[in-house]
């Protein structure tokens, strides 16, 4: 069929017009959304603390805790949505805009081949140019007014999300209301490494408020202890407890003999307990008989090393005067902090990094081996990626809202063995080492991507992208699988190989922090809403689900048959590693806890809001 010149003519005008209409309806909704979330906010952001406020009044009332959880999914869900309304909104404008750029060049293109039109044609064209002037000047203001108004409205929704419960670090007395381990995102790197510092000799007491130890002073030499000879083997890593979440970071801990049965706040099977003095949400980590966390505000960014076997402190450091170092803290959520990623070793030294992008290495007596800055994390949480080491390389997750990267320094020096650029968004997980049988891999999980590299090079191995939004839990892994989740995401399981794929796939248990511990053929899930479940590895099928009273940021971890999980409140619940659900027991730390439990020599060591604690039998 034939169509006249005229008639496409008066088609694409009709494409222009609607496209045009359409994208003056997109840029009306956009600054309506904008005026919406000025004058009337999805919820009111008062309610909650109010909530918690009465709820530390009264800890045992369940209705305020399931209210609290409520509220809270409602606001998360309204800033997604909101987000995701804001995007797609602006997504359809241009394409209405677009659309009509196109179907307007093409009328002007087949005009201009057209005999010339008489003089009262001519003349009624020109009041339609003058008309068509004033069309786009305002279709152009409404554009720019909607691009104003989306920019404006996803600030609004991050200050109503993030920076109203932001606490100020300089207020020692604040206490959040939430807690994670790993919540946290990375920044630009500067390779410009710090001129070494040395920390002076510290004398320190040691607080032992249950069981008390008799309280004395301890004295460290600054000078380097002997390095062991070497890199550690496999064996070593796993007879300690390195890194965050054991020795590959997926869960899993070689101890024997682990306890069941303590009680913080009566006493009950307290070895020690001491006073952490800075605030941090990083777990322990130890080798041989130190143990080690860090801890930070606004004054100060530290690592404190404890005799593991009587709480007491056998030094501290400082990590300042660093190259690059902003001279202000940068803001972080009540629920991140400034020191939230758990430290790495290797037997020789001792790593961690700060919210402020800092990274120290030190020897195991205290002294500091270099130092370097990589950037403030451009993040609206703080930083919260986990350090993890591979043979002589300290690897580093590093997405920020600007760029994704994994990096390896020189555990040595702190230069850059490699750097590696990832298309991914901000994320807050940490990687873990594995061996599949045939390599080992370094496995990340961020928005969009499940990535595989290899440790040595930084080679990218492999790549699925499953997941979405902002991503906190890391990866889990057995047996040849991966196993990836985020909330308002969904779950996965990877085959890896020659041919990564997803084998199978779940959304009804998702955590937003913890991630996910498999082991024995079996996969533990805890969730920000209070319930633990376990499911097939192979298959997703679920064996069981438990709702408990509180939410979980902590990971699961495996020890000697069982599986410890620590909710908020404090209480560690004690599962059998098996496919019917079977509770060993209920344990109260006695203090609101975030972090994951570490084991070692038939101990459990577990850091609560305030305290360190060591707790086991004799």
């Amino acid at each position: 069929m034939n169509i006249s010149k005229n008639d496409r003519i008066k088609l694409a005008q009709r494409i222009a017009r609607i496209a045009a209409g359409f994208a003056m309806i997109m840029a009306v909704l956009l600054i309506a959304n904008f005026v919406q979330t000025k004058l009337n906010k999805p919820i009111d952001n008062k309610t909650i603390p109010a909530l918690v406020k009465r709820l530390s009044e009264n800890p045992s009332d369940e209705t305020l805790k399931a209210e609290i959880r409520a509220f809270d999914l409602m606001a998360r869900k309204a800033y997604f949505t909101s987000q995701w309304q804001i995007r797609t909104g602006s997504y359809l404008m241009f394409l209405g805009i677009i659309i009509s750029i196109l179907a307007i060049r093409y009328i002007l293109s087949a005009k201009s081949k057209l005999n010339e039109i008489d003089s009262v044609e001519k003349v009624n064209e020109l009041d339609k140019l003058v008309a068509q002037k004033w069309v786009i000047y305002v279709g152009s203001g409404l554009v720019v007014l909607a691009l104003i108004s989306g920019f404006l409205s996803s600030n609004s929704l991050k200050e109503y999300m993030v920076n109203e419960n932001i606490v100020a670090v300089e207020d020692p007395a604040a206490i959040p209301t939430a807690g994670a381990e790993q919540v946290a995102a990375p920044a630009e790197q500067t390779t410009q490494s710090a001129a070494p510092v040395t920390s002076e000799n510290v004398t320190t007491d040691v607080v032992t408020p249950a069981n008390p130890l008799e309280t004395t002073a301890v004295t460290v030499s600054t000078e380097a202890a002997a390095k062991p000879a070497g890199l550690p083997s496999q064996a070593e890593l796993k007879a300690n407890y390195p890194f965050f979440r054991g020795a590959e970071g997926i869960g899993v801990a070689s101890q024997k003999n682990t306890p069941t049965d303590w009680n913080g706040a009566g006493g009950k099977n307290v070895l020690w307990k001491v006073k952490v003095p800075k605030a941090g949400f990083s777990s322990p980590i130890i080798w041989g008989n130190q143990l080690f966390v860090t801890g930070a505000d606004a004054q100060a960014r530290m690592v404190y090393c404890y005799d593991k076997s009587s709480g007491k402190l056998l030094w501290e450091a400082v990590a300042d005067n660093i190259q690059g170092s902003p001279s202000g803290m940068p803001k972080v959520t009540a629920d991140t902090g400034l020191a939230a990623p758990t430290m790495a070793t290797d037997g020789r030294a001792v790593f961690a990094i700060f919210a402020t992008g800092d990274v120290i290495a030190l020897d195991m007596s205290g002294k500091r081996l270099w130092a370097r800055n990589l950037g403030v994390p451009d993040n609206h949480y703080g930083h919260g990626s986990s350090l993890i080491i591979y043979k002589d390389k300290l690897l580093i997750q590093y997405d920020t809202n600007r760029s994704g990267k994994l990096m390896a320094l020189d555990t040595q020096t702190g230069t850059t063995a490699w750097e590696t650029t990832r298309n991914s968004k901000i994320s807050w997980s940490s990687p873990i080492l594995v061996n599949t049988g045939s390599r080992t891999e370094v496995i990340l999980t961020t928005n969009p991507n499940v990535n595989g590299y290899d440790p040595q090079t930084g080679k990218e191995l492999w790549n699925i992208a499953c997941l979405s939004g902002e991503v906190g839990p890391s990866a889990g892994y057995a047996d040849g699988m991966v196993f990836a989740a985020n909330e308002y995401a969904k779950l996965v399981g990877i085959k890896i190989g020659a041919t990564p794929e997803i084998v199978w796939e779940a959304d009804e248990y998702l955590p937003e922090v913890s991630s996910p511990l498999a082991v024995n053929g079996l996969l533990y899930i805890a969730t920000t809403y209070g319930v633990f479940a376990c499911l097939d590895a192979k298959t997703g099928e679920k064996h069981w689900e438990q709702e408990y009273g509180d939410a979980f940021y902590s990971s699961p971890i495996y020890a000697d048959g069982k599986v410890y999980i620590t909710d908020m409140s404090g209480k560690t619940h004690i599962v059998k590693a098996t496919k019917d659900y079977q509770l060993i027991g209920t344990s109260e730390l006695g203090e609101k806890a975030v972090c994951s439990p570490v084991f070692q020599d038939g101990k459990v060591y577990l850091r609560g809001m305030n305290n360190l604690y060591c707790l086991g039998t004799k």
